[in-house]
């Protein structure tokens, strides 16, 4: 699903004007963003927790050459679901 696409169903659903849907999707995922650059974890009900965490420097390897390279240490967003939503991802799958 795109930006473009999470407009067009609030316009649809919610009945926002186009301009007013784009800077509320803009407005949330800024938020967002925001919020996750400070380290802070978000936690939306019923959906899931969005969090940070720092990955270590390590060495790794092209797999094309098979060189050995430095990965750099650096901070990466994680998502872990929230029960709800994985048991509606998992309905009808047995």
């Amino acid at each position: 699903m795109t930006r473009k696409e999470l407009v067009a169903i609030l316009i649809k659903k919610a009945g926002f004007e186009a301009s007013k849907a784009a800077e509320f999707v803009d407005e949330v995922f800024g938020t967002v963003k925001e919020a996750l650059e400070r380290g802070e974890k978000i936690k939306i009900q019923g959906f899931g927790v969005f969090n940070t965490r720092e990955k270590r420097a390590r060495t790794g390897r092209n797999p094309k050459t098979g060189e050995r390279i430095e990965i750099s240490a650096r901070r990466v967003v994680t998502f872990k679901p929230s029960g709800s939503l994985r048991k509606a991802m998992n309905r009808g799958s047995a």
